[in-house]
């Protein structure tokens, strides 16, 4: 769940704002050469899962967020996703007279779990009302029945080969509790990792459920302790829907996340060390903090566009969330859907389907600034070189063109938000991404200026 705060953060310094003196077109050459080994390499949709936060697992039988399995696996079958992420709450799960497993409470989980869509991302976490000192555990009698009710968990779903995340934005809840502090929560990871892994040993054990973290203060003093040597990987939460309006951007977002990649290999010493980031996303509505539907849904392609260049270090992101949770748009948590309450598309349906379909393909990957605040990631997809382009700042709009009349090229914005691209034409470049296809291994020049 995200958490919502004001932000109140400096205007991004990256940003662009003197480059009004860019008045002769630039040039732009975009090719892409095959390495050696590229045509080996694994493509993005099998070596990256798309994901999205769900709500089957939170409210009991029926829940009060309007999740329904049917329709939500019918959502993400349509969308293209490989993974999602929800709760299985250990209240839910172990019932008076310790009774493990699924139960009526958990059933559309349990429906949406069977339903194949891909590795579920299950959180472990929330204390047990039956259970003192649970919440967080803090004492070794509340630990051990934790990691009873997660090896239980674990043995039911091992065959599923899930991924098992240990709790969720434990380190928000350090702010109003010091029991949930890093010594108890590393604690908690040393006698669970085991209990899981020996469950389910396909499945990877993650720690972290990082969210906001100022200044990394909390997850730098988790990363001192080790404990990331008997996990499989680290999982993060990364939002800016409360920072400056300038900065409410995938572009910040990503800085972020490779920011957060940075101090991971550090401490691990592994520039390779799994990442997962398991919630991200931009709520609509009315609210101080909200941005259009359309440019949470140009903030989304944008940023699975981007994972194609990230490297083998990122497993996975889980945009937040699938549906809006409620129907008041003064709500934040109301609002963060990919959908609508009643189930009816928002823009970002048809931004998060066609920028995977576009990019799951690729092999090879890599992205640049052609200009300042033009943001260009160039792949290679088998026989097909591929480009997509985009302005990283809301506010600021360019024109883009293609040079030469390149045969067997495709050119279209993401869900067509925009006119087409013809050879020698100018065309808007905003923060919708420009889809650029060619066949074969086609050099592709581009002239870019600014417009505003």
């Amino acid at each position: 769940m995200a958490n919502v705060e004001q932000r109140v953060t400096e205007p991004n310094r990256r940003d662009p704002r003197n480059s009004r003196w860019l008045l002769a077109t630039l040039v732009v050459t975009m090719g892409l050469a095959a390495s050696a080994n590229a045509q080996n390499a694994q493509p993005l949709g099998q070596r990256l899962l798309l994901g999205v936060g769900t709500h089957q697992g939170l409210g009991g039988s029926i829940g009060g967020r309007g999740y329904v399995p049917a329709i939500a696996v019918k959502q993400m079958k349509e969308l293209g996703l490989t993974s999602f992420r929800d709760d299985l709450p250990w209240s839910d799960f172990e019932l008076p007279g310790r009774q493990l497993g699924f139960n009526p409470l958990l059933g559309r989980l349990d429906a949406q779990i069977k339903a194949d869509i891909g590795p579920p991302m299950i959180i472990l976490a929330f204390g047990h009302h039956l259970v003192p000192n649970s919440n967080p555990p803090t004492t070794d009698e509340a630990r051990q029945r934790f990691v009873g009710y997660a090896t239980a968990a674990a043995q039911s779903l091992a065959a599923r080969r899930p991924i098992f995340e240990l709790w969720n934005e434990y380190n928000i809840a350090a702010r109003s509790s010091p029991d949930f502090n890093v010594e108890n929560y590393v604690a908690l990871a040393r006698v669970v990792q085991p209990a899981v892994k020996h469950a389910a040993p396909s499945s990877p054990f993650v720690v972290g459920a990082l969210g906001d973290d100022h200044g990394w203060k909390w997850t730098d003093a988790l990363l001192q302790t080790g404990v990331l040597s008997i996990a499989d990987g680290i999982s993060i939460h990364i939002y800016n829907f409360c920072m400056n309006p300038a900065m409410r951007t995938s572009a910040e977002a990503i800085e972020r996340l490779e920011t957060f990649h940075q101090r991971v290999a550090r401490a691990t010493n592994n520039p390779n060390y799994p990442i997962y980031l398991t919630e991200t996303g931009w709520p609509n509505g009315n609210a101080k903090c909200s941005v259009s539907e359309q440019l949470a849904a140009d903030n989304m392609a944008q940023m699975i566009l981007w994972s194609s260049t990230a490297g083998p270090w990122l497993k996975g992101i889980w945009v937040y969330e699938l549906k809006d949770s409620g129907t008041k748009p003064t709500e934040l948590e109301h609002n963060f859907g990919i959908y609508h309450f009643d189930n009816s598309p928002k823009p970002a349906v048809c931004s998060i389907r066609e920028s995977w379909a576009f990019i799951r393909t690729s092999l090879k990957a890599e992205k640049t600034r052609p200009v300042p605040g033009v943001a260009l990631v160039r792949s290679q997809s088998g026989p097909e070189t591929k480009a997509a382009l985009w302005s990283e700042n809301p506010t600021k709009r360019f024109e883009v063109r293609l040079k030469g009349a390149e045969p067997n090229v495709e050119i279209s914005h993401v869900c067509q938000q925009g006119a087409g691209l013809a050879p020698g034409g100018w065309t808007e470049l905003s923060t919708t991404p420009l889809l650029v296809t060619a066949r074969g291994q086609v050099p592709l020049d581009f002239e870019i200026r600014p417009v505003n």
